[in-house]
Protein backbone atom coordinates (compact mmCIF):
# COMPACT_ATOMS: atom_id res chain seq x y z
CA UNK A 1 0.00 0.00 0.00
CA UNK A 2 1.28 3.17 -0.53
CA UNK A 3 1.07 6.86 1.31
CA UNK A 4 -0.02 9.58 -0.89
CA UNK A 5 0.89 13.21 0.70
CA UNK A 6 -1.57 15.36 -0.41
CA UNK A 7 -0.34 18.86 1.41
CA UNK A 8 1.97 20.16 3.97
CA UNK A 9 2.31 22.97 6.31
CA UNK A 10 4.25 24.20 9.55
CA UNK A 11 1.56 22.25 11.54
CA UNK A 12 0.03 19.76 9.81
CA UNK A 13 -0.16 16.96 6.92
CA UNK A 14 -2.90 15.38 4.76
CA UNK A 15 -2.28 12.31 3.23
CA UNK A 16 -4.17 9.57 1.15
CA UNK A 17 -3.88 5.85 1.37
CA UNK A 18 -3.90 3.44 -1.88
CA UNK A 19 -5.84 0.97 -1.18
CA UNK A 20 -8.72 0.65 -3.78
CA UNK A 21 -11.28 2.35 -1.67
CA UNK A 22 -13.25 5.06 -2.33
CA UNK A 23 -14.18 6.88 1.09
CA UNK A 24 -13.50 4.85 3.96
CA UNK A 25 -11.59 2.19 4.33
CA UNK A 26 -13.13 -1.26 4.21
CA UNK A 27 -9.76 -2.69 6.65
CA UNK A 28 -8.59 -1.46 10.26
CA UNK A 29 -5.92 0.42 10.41
CA UNK A 30 -3.67 2.51 12.34
CA UNK A 31 -1.55 5.66 11.75
CA UNK A 32 1.66 6.07 13.82
CA UNK A 33 3.50 8.79 14.18
CA UNK A 34 6.24 9.77 16.56
CA UNK A 35 4.51 7.78 19.13
CA UNK A 36 1.22 8.60 18.59
CA UNK A 37 -1.56 6.56 17.27
CA UNK A 38 -4.57 7.35 15.41
CA UNK A 39 -7.19 4.84 14.60
CA UNK A 40 -7.80 5.49 10.54
CA UNK A 41 -11.77 5.05 9.30
CA UNK A 42 -11.17 7.41 5.84
CA UNK A 43 -8.83 7.12 2.66
CA UNK A 44 -8.11 10.92 3.15
CA UNK A 45 -6.95 11.85 6.26
CA UNK A 46 -4.90 14.88 8.60
CA UNK A 47 -2.80 14.98 11.09
CA UNK A 48 -2.38 18.33 12.96
CA UNK A 49 -0.50 20.05 16.25
CA UNK A 50 2.85 19.55 14.67
CA UNK A 51 6.22 21.28 14.86
CA UNK A 52 7.26 23.50 12.05
CA UNK A 53 10.53 22.65 9.97
CA UNK A 54 10.33 18.76 12.02
CA UNK A 55 10.65 15.85 9.93
CA UNK A 56 7.92 13.06 10.82
CA UNK A 57 7.81 9.18 10.06
CA UNK A 58 4.29 8.15 9.08
CA UNK A 59 3.96 4.44 9.76
CA UNK A 60 0.65 2.56 8.40
CA UNK A 61 -0.17 -0.57 10.75
CA UNK A 62 -2.46 -3.65 10.02
CA UNK A 63 -3.11 -5.66 12.94
CA UNK A 64 0.26 -4.07 14.85
CA UNK A 65 2.55 -4.80 11.45
CA UNK A 66 3.45 -2.30 9.43
CA UNK A 67 2.65 -2.18 6.03
CA UNK A 68 3.51 1.00 4.82
CA UNK A 69 5.52 4.18 5.94
CA UNK A 70 6.88 7.55 5.00
CA UNK A 71 9.18 10.53 6.22
CA UNK A 72 7.98 14.05 5.72
CA UNK A 73 9.46 17.08 6.33
CA UNK A 74 6.51 20.19 7.54
CA UNK A 75 7.26 23.82 6.57
CA UNK A 76 8.94 26.46 7.73
CA UNK A 77 6.96 29.01 10.08
CA UNK A 78 8.19 32.89 10.65
CA UNK A 79 5.82 33.48 13.59
CA UNK A 80 2.28 32.44 15.37
CA UNK A 81 0.34 35.34 15.70
CA UNK A 82 -2.21 34.09 18.51
CA UNK A 83 -5.56 35.82 17.87
CA UNK A 84 -6.20 35.83 21.60
CA UNK A 85 -3.65 38.63 21.77
CA UNK A 86 -4.60 40.90 19.23
CA UNK A 87 -8.46 41.02 21.36
CA UNK A 88 -10.54 38.10 20.57
CA UNK A 89 -12.45 36.76 23.62
CA UNK A 90 -13.74 33.53 22.16
CA UNK A 91 -16.74 33.86 24.53
CA UNK A 92 -19.67 33.61 21.33
CA UNK A 93 -20.96 36.82 22.80
CA UNK A 94 -18.05 39.37 21.73
CA UNK A 95 -17.48 40.05 18.10
CA UNK A 96 -14.22 39.10 17.28
CA UNK A 97 -14.35 39.94 13.63
CA UNK A 98 -11.91 42.62 14.27
CA UNK A 99 -9.36 41.41 16.29
CA UNK A 100 -9.02 38.29 14.15
CA UNK A 101 -8.96 40.37 11.11
CA UNK A 102 -6.20 42.55 12.98
CA UNK A 103 -4.06 39.42 13.26
CA UNK A 104 -3.91 38.45 9.98
CA UNK A 105 -3.53 42.21 8.51
CA UNK A 106 -0.38 41.78 10.66
CA UNK A 107 0.64 38.61 9.82
CA UNK A 108 4.02 38.28 8.24
CA UNK A 109 5.10 36.31 5.82
CA UNK A 110 5.18 32.50 5.95
CA UNK A 111 3.41 33.23 9.45
CA UNK A 112 0.39 31.63 10.36
CA UNK A 113 -2.58 33.35 12.38
CA UNK A 114 -3.87 30.55 15.19
CA UNK A 115 -7.72 30.64 16.19
CA UNK A 116 -7.57 28.39 19.72
CA UNK A 117 -10.75 26.86 21.20
CA UNK A 118 -13.08 28.94 21.71
CA UNK A 119 -16.94 30.49 19.78
CA UNK A 120 -16.18 33.46 18.15
CA UNK A 121 -18.97 35.37 16.85
CA UNK A 122 -18.15 37.26 13.29
CA UNK A 123 -19.19 38.99 10.34
CA UNK A 124 -16.89 38.97 7.44
CA UNK A 125 -13.11 38.31 7.87
CA UNK A 126 -10.98 39.12 4.86
CA UNK A 127 -8.02 36.71 4.05
CA UNK A 128 -4.76 38.18 2.12
CA UNK A 129 -1.43 37.37 -0.15
CA UNK A 130 1.00 34.21 1.94
CA UNK A 131 -1.07 33.78 4.54
CA UNK A 132 -2.18 30.13 6.61
CA UNK A 133 -4.99 30.97 9.11
CA UNK A 134 -5.56 27.66 11.28
CA UNK A 135 -8.65 27.06 13.07
CA UNK A 136 -7.66 24.58 16.03
CA UNK A 137 -9.97 21.94 17.67
CA UNK A 138 -12.77 22.98 19.33
CA UNK A 139 -13.14 26.39 17.23
CA UNK A 140 -16.45 27.42 16.21
CA UNK A 141 -16.28 30.73 13.74
CA UNK A 142 -19.97 31.61 14.65
CA UNK A 143 -21.58 33.97 11.70
CA UNK A 144 -23.55 37.13 12.29
CA UNK A 145 -26.97 36.83 11.24
CA UNK A 146 -28.11 40.36 11.04
CA UNK A 147 -27.55 41.77 7.59
CA UNK A 148 -27.15 45.45 8.58
CA UNK A 149 -24.00 44.46 9.76
CA UNK A 150 -22.62 42.46 6.75
CA UNK A 151 -20.53 44.87 3.82
CA UNK A 152 -22.23 44.55 0.16
CA UNK A 153 -19.63 43.33 -2.64
CA UNK A 154 -21.19 45.72 -5.48
CA UNK A 155 -22.08 42.69 -8.44
CA UNK A 156 -20.38 45.38 -11.11
CA UNK A 157 -18.65 48.27 -11.29
CA UNK A 158 -17.35 50.57 -14.52
CA UNK A 159 -15.06 53.14 -14.98
CA UNK A 160 -14.76 56.20 -17.77
CA UNK A 161 -12.95 53.75 -19.93
CA UNK A 162 -15.68 51.55 -20.05
CA UNK A 163 -14.12 48.51 -18.02
CA UNK A 164 -16.13 46.57 -15.97
CA UNK A 165 -15.14 45.06 -12.09
CA UNK A 166 -16.55 42.06 -10.82
CA UNK A 167 -17.28 41.40 -7.35
CA UNK A 168 -20.27 40.51 -5.96
CA UNK A 169 -21.77 37.39 -7.57
CA UNK A 170 -25.46 35.47 -7.51
CA UNK A 171 -25.96 32.75 -9.70
CA UNK A 172 -24.27 33.34 -12.32
CA UNK A 173 -24.45 37.03 -12.54
CA UNK A 174 -22.47 40.40 -11.38
CA UNK A 175 -25.06 41.43 -8.58
CA UNK A 176 -24.77 42.57 -5.11
CA UNK A 177 -24.32 40.19 -2.64
CA UNK A 178 -23.26 40.70 1.10
CA UNK A 179 -19.85 39.88 2.18
CA UNK A 180 -19.27 36.37 2.91
CA UNK A 181 -18.12 34.78 6.39
CA UNK A 182 -14.23 34.12 5.00
CA UNK A 183 -13.87 36.20 1.82
CA UNK A 184 -11.49 36.53 -0.40
CA UNK A 185 -10.47 38.87 -2.77
CA UNK A 186 -7.47 39.07 -5.35
CA UNK A 187 -5.44 37.11 -3.10
CA UNK A 188 -2.77 34.43 -3.60
CA UNK A 189 -0.84 31.77 -2.11
CA UNK A 190 -3.66 31.24 1.06
CA UNK A 191 -3.93 27.99 3.39
CA UNK A 192 -7.21 27.73 5.44
CA UNK A 193 -6.74 24.62 7.56
CA UNK A 194 -7.48 23.14 10.77
CA UNK A 195 -10.10 21.00 12.89
CA UNK A 196 -12.49 23.56 13.71
CA UNK A 197 -15.63 24.88 12.40
CA UNK A 198 -17.38 27.55 10.56
CA UNK A 199 -20.92 27.83 10.97
CA UNK A 200 -23.33 29.93 9.36
CA UNK A 201 -26.13 29.84 11.45
CA UNK A 202 -28.87 29.69 8.31
CA UNK A 203 -31.95 28.66 10.11
CA UNK A 204 -35.62 29.40 8.21
CA UNK A 205 -35.53 32.40 10.70
CA UNK A 206 -33.06 34.42 8.79
CA UNK A 207 -31.01 33.65 5.95
CA UNK A 208 -33.17 30.32 4.50
CA UNK A 209 -36.36 32.81 4.94
CA UNK A 210 -38.64 33.98 1.81
CA UNK A 211 -34.29 32.63 0.11
CA UNK A 212 -35.50 33.77 -3.49
CA UNK A 213 -36.17 37.58 -2.26
CA UNK A 214 -33.92 40.21 -2.09
CA UNK A 215 -33.22 41.98 0.66
CA UNK A 216 -30.69 44.54 0.80
CA UNK A 217 -28.34 42.06 -0.98
CA UNK A 218 -28.61 38.76 -1.94
CA UNK A 219 -27.48 35.85 0.95
CA UNK A 220 -22.97 35.44 1.50
CA UNK A 221 -21.42 32.01 1.37
CA UNK A 222 -19.63 30.66 3.89
CA UNK A 223 -16.17 30.97 2.17
CA UNK A 224 -16.61 33.31 -1.30
CA UNK A 225 -13.15 33.32 -3.22
CA UNK A 226 -13.09 36.34 -5.97
CA UNK A 227 -10.14 35.95 -8.30
CA UNK A 228 -7.53 33.98 -6.49
CA UNK A 229 -4.56 32.35 -6.92
CA UNK A 230 -3.45 29.45 -5.16
CA UNK A 231 -5.88 28.51 -2.09
CA UNK A 232 -6.27 25.41 -0.19
CA UNK A 233 -9.22 24.59 2.63
CA UNK A 234 -8.30 21.75 4.23
CA UNK A 235 -9.86 19.95 7.39
CA UNK A 236 -12.27 21.90 8.39
CA UNK A 237 -16.20 21.49 9.18
CA UNK A 238 -18.32 23.54 7.48
CA UNK A 239 -22.55 24.12 8.10
CA UNK A 240 -25.46 26.07 8.29
CA UNK A 241 -24.51 27.59 5.51
CA UNK A 242 -26.96 30.92 4.71
CA UNK A 243 -26.36 29.83 0.56
CA UNK A 244 -23.61 28.83 -1.36
CA UNK A 245 -21.36 27.21 0.90
CA UNK A 246 -17.84 27.66 -1.38
CA UNK A 247 -17.76 29.56 -3.70
CA UNK A 248 -14.96 30.33 -5.81
CA UNK A 249 -15.10 32.74 -8.49
CA UNK A 250 -12.43 33.58 -11.55
CA UNK A 251 -10.11 31.61 -9.23
CA UNK A 252 -7.69 29.34 -10.26
CA UNK A 253 -5.54 26.59 -8.40
CA UNK A 254 -7.76 25.88 -5.61
CA UNK A 255 -7.33 22.53 -3.62
CA UNK A 256 -10.15 21.31 -0.97
CA UNK A 257 -8.84 18.73 1.33
CA UNK A 258 -10.78 15.98 3.84
CA UNK A 259 -13.12 18.76 4.67
CA UNK A 260 -16.85 17.75 5.90
CA UNK A 261 -19.77 20.22 4.82
CA UNK A 262 -23.13 19.49 6.32
CA UNK A 263 -26.62 21.51 5.85
CA UNK A 264 -30.36 20.74 6.63
CA UNK A 265 -31.39 18.54 3.63
CA UNK A 266 -34.10 21.41 3.09
CA UNK A 267 -32.06 24.07 3.45
CA UNK A 268 -32.23 26.30 0.18
CA UNK A 269 -29.58 26.87 -2.01
CA UNK A 270 -27.05 25.76 0.49
CA UNK A 271 -24.53 24.34 -2.09
CA UNK A 272 -20.94 22.67 -1.28
CA UNK A 273 -18.52 23.73 -3.74
CA UNK A 274 -19.68 25.98 -6.74
CA UNK A 275 -16.47 27.19 -8.81
CA UNK A 276 -17.36 29.85 -11.57
CA UNK A 277 -15.26 30.53 -14.02
CA UNK A 278 -12.22 28.52 -12.39
CA UNK A 279 -9.16 26.64 -13.31
CA UNK A 280 -7.44 23.93 -11.89
CA UNK A 281 -9.43 22.44 -9.32
CA UNK A 282 -9.24 19.65 -7.29
CA UNK A 283 -11.38 17.79 -4.63
CA UNK A 284 -10.06 15.36 -2.44
CA UNK A 285 -11.70 13.47 0.76
CA UNK A 286 -14.44 15.84 1.53
CA UNK A 287 -17.55 14.60 3.26
CA UNK A 288 -20.99 16.31 1.76
CA UNK A 289 -24.51 16.63 3.15
CA UNK A 290 -26.58 19.61 1.84
CA UNK A 291 -29.48 20.79 0.84
CA UNK A 292 -29.11 21.56 -3.04
CA UNK A 293 -26.16 20.21 -5.33
CA UNK A 294 -22.96 18.78 -3.43
CA UNK A 295 -20.12 20.13 -6.65
CA UNK A 296 -21.51 22.09 -9.28
CA UNK A 297 -19.14 23.40 -11.85
CA UNK A 298 -20.26 26.97 -13.43
CA UNK A 299 -19.43 29.45 -15.57
CA UNK A 300 -21.93 32.20 -15.56
CA UNK A 301 -24.74 33.31 -16.99
CA UNK A 302 -25.29 34.31 -20.51
CA UNK A 303 -23.99 38.13 -19.36
CA UNK A 304 -20.56 36.92 -17.75
CA UNK A 305 -20.63 33.80 -20.48
CA UNK A 306 -20.23 36.25 -23.23
CA UNK A 307 -18.25 39.40 -21.64
CA UNK A 308 -15.59 36.96 -20.02
CA UNK A 309 -15.83 33.61 -22.37
CA UNK A 310 -13.68 31.65 -19.37
CA UNK A 311 -14.50 28.67 -19.42
CA UNK A 312 -14.62 26.17 -15.84
CA UNK A 313 -11.86 23.76 -17.21
CA UNK A 314 -9.83 20.81 -15.14
CA UNK A 315 -11.35 19.50 -12.23
CA UNK A 316 -10.15 16.33 -10.22
CA UNK A 317 -13.06 15.04 -7.77
CA UNK A 318 -11.70 12.20 -6.24
CA UNK A 319 -12.43 10.19 -2.74
CA UNK A 320 -15.13 12.24 -2.13
CA UNK A 321 -18.57 11.14 -0.38
CA UNK A 322 -21.97 12.86 -1.44
CA UNK A 323 -24.75 12.49 0.52
CA UNK A 324 -28.43 14.01 0.22
CA UNK A 325 -27.93 16.27 -2.20
CA UNK A 326 -29.96 17.14 -5.28
CA UNK A 327 -27.38 16.50 -7.25
CA UNK A 328 -23.96 14.56 -6.45
CA UNK A 329 -21.49 15.67 -9.12
CA UNK A 330 -23.20 18.96 -11.67
CA UNK A 331 -22.28 20.83 -14.80
CA UNK A 332 -24.29 23.75 -14.88
CA UNK A 333 -26.86 25.31 -14.93
CA UNK A 334 -25.37 28.35 -15.45
CA UNK A 335 -22.34 27.55 -17.59
CA UNK A 336 -22.44 30.30 -20.50
CA UNK A 337 -18.50 30.08 -20.46
CA UNK A 338 -18.31 26.50 -20.49
CA UNK A 339 -17.10 23.89 -18.51
CA UNK A 340 -14.02 21.39 -20.05
CA UNK A 341 -12.29 18.35 -18.66
CA UNK A 342 -14.00 17.01 -15.54
CA UNK A 343 -12.51 14.15 -13.79
CA UNK A 344 -14.58 12.08 -11.22
CA UNK A 345 -12.99 8.93 -9.60
CA UNK A 346 -13.51 6.80 -6.78
CA UNK A 347 -16.44 8.85 -4.93
CA UNK A 348 -19.51 7.26 -3.19
CA UNK A 349 -23.26 9.38 -3.72
CA UNK A 350 -25.93 8.44 -0.95
CA UNK A 351 -29.60 8.91 -1.59
CA UNK A 352 -29.13 12.28 -3.87
CA UNK A 353 -31.59 12.99 -6.34
CA UNK A 354 -29.67 12.77 -9.15
CA UNK A 355 -25.90 11.12 -9.17
CA UNK A 356 -23.85 12.43 -12.38
CA UNK A 357 -26.23 15.63 -13.38
CA UNK A 358 -25.36 17.94 -16.48
CA UNK A 359 -27.91 20.63 -16.77
CA UNK A 360 -28.44 23.28 -19.71
CA UNK A 361 -30.77 24.96 -21.72
CA UNK A 362 -31.48 27.13 -24.91
CA UNK A 363 -30.04 30.94 -24.11
CA UNK A 364 -26.24 29.85 -22.03
CA UNK A 365 -25.34 30.64 -25.51
CA UNK A 366 -22.57 29.39 -28.14
CA UNK A 367 -19.62 29.85 -25.27
CA UNK A 368 -21.53 27.54 -23.28
CA UNK A 369 -19.91 24.49 -24.40
CA UNK A 370 -19.31 21.32 -22.14
CA UNK A 371 -16.90 18.93 -23.85
CA UNK A 372 -14.90 16.13 -21.62
CA UNK A 373 -16.73 14.58 -18.45
CA UNK A 374 -15.36 11.87 -17.31
CA UNK A 375 -16.58 9.48 -14.29
CA UNK A 376 -15.30 6.08 -13.27
CA UNK A 377 -15.30 3.64 -10.17
CA UNK A 378 -18.23 5.22 -8.73
CA UNK A 379 -20.57 3.80 -6.23
CA UNK A 380 -24.34 4.71 -6.17
CA UNK A 381 -26.80 3.86 -3.30
CA UNK A 382 -30.67 4.97 -3.08
CA UNK A 383 -29.83 7.31 -5.90
CA UNK A 384 -32.89 8.43 -7.54
CA UNK A 385 -31.69 8.95 -11.09
CA UNK A 386 -27.96 8.23 -11.69
CA UNK A 387 -27.49 9.94 -14.61
CA UNK A 388 -29.17 12.78 -16.12
CA UNK A 389 -28.37 15.04 -19.10
CA UNK A 390 -31.10 17.80 -19.39
CA UNK A 391 -31.20 20.65 -22.28
CA UNK A 392 -34.01 21.74 -21.16
CA UNK A 393 -33.49 22.69 -17.33
CA UNK A 394 -36.93 24.82 -16.11
CA UNK A 395 -35.60 27.17 -13.15
CA UNK A 396 -35.05 30.98 -13.38
CA UNK A 397 -38.07 33.51 -14.78
CA UNK A 398 -37.59 32.69 -18.60
CA UNK A 399 -37.08 28.69 -17.75
CA UNK A 400 -40.97 27.90 -19.00
CA UNK A 401 -40.91 29.66 -21.95
CA UNK A 402 -41.65 28.10 -25.07
CA UNK A 403 -38.06 28.85 -26.13
CA UNK A 404 -36.79 27.11 -23.49
CA UNK A 405 -39.19 24.13 -23.63
CA UNK A 406 -40.04 23.52 -26.99
CA UNK A 407 -39.33 20.00 -28.29
CA UNK A 408 -39.50 21.32 -31.65
CA UNK A 409 -36.10 21.71 -33.68
CA UNK A 410 -34.84 25.17 -33.56
CA UNK A 411 -32.11 26.95 -35.48
CA UNK A 412 -28.74 27.14 -33.99
CA UNK A 413 -27.62 30.83 -33.19
CA UNK A 414 -25.36 32.26 -30.74
CA UNK A 415 -28.26 31.10 -27.79
CA UNK A 416 -27.09 27.47 -28.84
CA UNK A 417 -25.39 25.68 -25.81
CA UNK A 418 -23.55 22.11 -26.71
CA UNK A 419 -22.79 18.97 -24.76
CA UNK A 420 -20.05 16.49 -26.26
CA UNK A 421 -17.96 13.69 -24.99
CA UNK A 422 -19.22 12.01 -21.85
CA UNK A 423 -18.15 8.73 -20.34
CA UNK A 424 -18.95 6.78 -17.62
CA UNK A 425 -17.15 3.77 -16.75
CA UNK A 426 -16.75 1.02 -14.20
CA UNK A 427 -20.12 2.80 -11.74
CA UNK A 428 -22.51 0.70 -9.90
CA UNK A 429 -25.57 2.09 -8.72
CA UNK A 430 -28.19 0.01 -6.48
CA UNK A 431 -31.13 0.45 -4.77
CA UNK A 432 -32.17 3.15 -7.80
CA UNK A 433 -35.62 4.75 -7.46
CA UNK A 434 -37.25 6.81 -10.15
CA UNK A 435 -34.88 5.68 -13.54
CA UNK A 436 -32.01 4.31 -14.70
CA UNK A 437 -30.35 7.49 -16.55
CA UNK A 438 -32.18 10.55 -18.71
CA UNK A 439 -30.85 11.71 -21.85
CA UNK A 440 -32.44 14.69 -23.78
CA UNK A 441 -30.50 16.83 -25.95
CA UNK A 442 -31.64 19.63 -27.93
CA UNK A 443 -33.00 18.48 -31.87
CA UNK A 444 -31.21 21.51 -33.34
CA UNK A 445 -27.53 20.41 -31.54
CA UNK A 446 -27.86 16.84 -30.25
CA UNK A 447 -25.58 15.62 -27.16
CA UNK A 448 -22.48 13.95 -28.80
CA UNK A 449 -20.35 11.03 -27.94
CA UNK A 450 -21.56 9.26 -24.85
CA UNK A 451 -19.94 6.12 -23.79
CA UNK A 452 -21.45 3.76 -20.46
CA UNK A 453 -18.99 1.17 -19.86
CA UNK A 454 -19.22 -1.61 -17.52
CA UNK A 455 -21.92 0.27 -15.69
CA UNK A 456 -24.60 -1.69 -13.38
CA UNK A 457 -27.71 -0.19 -12.46
CA UNK A 458 -30.24 -2.05 -9.82
CA UNK A 459 -33.33 -0.67 -9.13
CA UNK A 460 -34.94 -0.91 -5.46
CA UNK A 461 -37.56 -3.59 -4.72
CA UNK A 462 -39.51 -1.46 -2.60
CA UNK A 463 -42.88 0.45 -3.87
CA UNK A 464 -41.36 4.20 -5.08
CA UNK A 465 -43.94 7.25 -5.52
CA UNK A 466 -43.05 8.34 -9.07
CA UNK A 467 -41.25 11.49 -10.10
CA UNK A 468 -39.96 13.64 -13.19
CA UNK A 469 -36.58 12.35 -13.94
CA UNK A 470 -35.38 15.47 -15.20
CA UNK A 471 -36.25 19.05 -14.33
CA UNK A 472 -37.84 20.29 -17.57
CA UNK A 473 -41.54 21.42 -18.41
CA UNK A 474 -43.58 18.02 -20.05
CA UNK A 475 -42.15 15.26 -19.27
CA UNK A 476 -43.99 12.32 -17.55
CA UNK A 477 -43.62 11.24 -13.99
CA UNK A 478 -41.55 7.91 -13.76
CA UNK A 479 -41.11 5.25 -11.27
CA UNK A 480 -38.43 2.29 -12.04
CA UNK A 481 -37.64 2.93 -15.80
CA UNK A 482 -34.99 1.88 -17.62
CA UNK A 483 -32.21 4.34 -19.97
CA UNK A 484 -34.21 7.14 -21.59
CA UNK A 485 -32.16 7.99 -24.76
CA UNK A 486 -33.22 11.26 -26.97
CA UNK A 487 -31.23 13.36 -29.58
CA UNK A 488 -28.04 11.95 -29.06
CA UNK A 489 -25.41 11.39 -31.40
CA UNK A 490 -22.87 8.74 -30.80
CA UNK A 491 -24.03 6.84 -28.01
CA UNK A 492 -22.01 3.43 -26.48
CA UNK A 493 -23.55 0.99 -24.69
CA UNK A 494 -20.62 -1.15 -23.55
CA UNK A 495 -21.38 -3.86 -21.00
CA UNK A 496 -24.34 -1.81 -19.29
CA UNK A 497 -26.36 -3.82 -16.89
CA UNK A 498 -30.12 -2.79 -15.71
CA UNK A 499 -31.97 -4.95 -13.38
CA UNK A 500 -35.37 -4.97 -11.68
CA UNK A 501 -36.48 -2.09 -13.95
CA UNK A 502 -40.39 -2.00 -15.52
CA UNK A 503 -40.45 -1.97 -18.78
CA UNK A 504 -37.70 -2.04 -21.32
CA UNK A 505 -33.99 -1.43 -20.42
CA UNK A 506 -33.25 1.36 -23.41
CA UNK A 507 -35.81 3.91 -24.44
CA UNK A 508 -35.85 6.33 -26.80
CA UNK A 509 -33.18 6.51 -30.10
CA UNK A 510 -30.12 4.33 -30.08
CA UNK A 511 -27.43 6.47 -32.67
Amino acid sequence: MEIKVLLVTSRSISFQLETGDNFFLKEKLTLKYNEKEQRLTKVVNSIYDLEPNTEYTLEILKENKKIADIKVTTDIESFTLNVKRFGAKGDGIHNDTLAIQSAIMACPKDGRVYIPRGKYLITSIFLKDNLTLELGDGVELSGDTTRENFGILPGLIDNDNNDEYYLGSWEGNPLDSFTSLITGINVKNVKVIGRGTLNGNGSKENWWNEPKIKKIAWRPRSIFLNNCENVVIEGIEIKNSPSWTIHPFLTNNLRFINLKIENPADSPNTDGIDPESCENVEYIGIDFSVGDDCIAIKSGKLYLGRVLNKPSKNFYIKHCSMKYGHGGVVIGSEMSGGVENVHIEKCDFYKTDKGIRIKTRRGRGENGVIDGIYAENISMNEVKVPFVINCFYFCDPDGKTEYVYTKEKLPVDERTPSIKNIEFKNIKAENTKICAGYLYGLPEKPIENVKFKDVEIDFTKEEVTPEVPAMMSFIEEEAKTGLFIKNVEGISLENLEIKNNIGEKIRGEIK
